[in-house]
């Protein structure tokens, strides 16, 4: 799995969120992913930032919830014992860092509503929201540069301070795969949803057929031509992937169609 030789550490971020493990030994990626249950073409593309390629939505959702539990149960919580500790060694009566804290921990709330609110709403745009809160991490790293005081012990809050550069990365690269990756095929999935659809007409045609009419009759019933209804007849089969009678009579009567009662009159 040679992809862990460059940009190891980001690389190695994304494949523990995907949830491949290590000790692959002489396996390739696309094993790798297969044996993982992980597509390859998703993988590959968050790996890559690639925008081009077509991902699989529920595998990209095991990389991005996955990021969410790192954040909310393991990185956020340990930056703030960190700045916990680092404030139990101040001697001085300074309020700067319990402010910071507070500020911290303001910070670590808008990133659970963020994350809640992608969870809850299928991760819609939420560029302004991740603007604010880059704005807010990097307001809380100068505040700790400029205002910490000067004579305390300060190596518990260097090690924090490490941590907040690394989360600030880190949350960035996550957005962008939202932004660049998930959020264009979610459009995708939707465009494509959406000319799915059937039209009024093609309903039309679907409700006469499953009644038993055939080409002919379903022409004279609807005022077209029997061209036009085997063309209808068509679409129908390839946006529903349905070519049986059975099948499209199925479709109508879960999606409210017809009624069971009406069919092959």
């Amino acid at each position: 799995m040679n992809i862990l030789m460059s940009s190891a550490d980001t690389n190695l971020q994304i494949i523990s969120r995907f949830g491949l493990p290590l000790g692959v030994e002489d396996l390739t990626i696309d094993e790798v992913c297969k044996l993982n249950g992980i597509d390859t073409i998703t993988f590959l593309s968050v790996i890559n930032h690639d925008q081009e390629q077509d991902v699989d939505i529920p595998t990209l959702m095991i990389y991005l919830n996955n990021a969410h539990s790192y954040f909310l149960e393991y990185l956020l919580p340990r930056i703030r014992q960190e700045l916990i500790e680092a404030i139990s060694a101040v001697k001085t009566g300074s309020q700067i860092p319990l402010l910071i804290i507070r500020l911290y921990d303001e910070y670590v709330q808008e990133v659970k509503t963020h994350i809640m609110h992608e969870n809850n709403n299928a991760f819609e745009e939420h560029a302004n929201d991740d603007q604010h809160l880059a704005a807010k991490m990097h307001e809380l790293k100068n505040l700790i540069i400029k205002y910490y005081p000067s004579n305390e012990p300060n190596g518990l809050l260097f090690s924090a301070l490490q941590d907040i550069f690394d989360i600030e990365k880190e949350f960035a690269l996550h957005c962008s795969i939202e932004d660049d990756i998930l959020l264009p095929a979610l459009k995708k999935q939707n465009q494509t949803s959406s000319d799915d659809e059937l039209s009024d007409r093609e309903k039309d045609v679907l409700i006469q057929l499953v009644k038993g009419l055939s080409n002919k009759q379903i022409a004279d019933a609807l005022n077209i031509s029997t061209h036009t209804v085997i063309s209808h007849r068509k679409n129908i089969a390839r946006k529903l992937n349905i070519h049986s009678t059975a099948g499209l009579t199925i479709y109508a009567i879960v999606n409210h169609l017809i009624d069971i009662q009406d069919t092959n009159k």
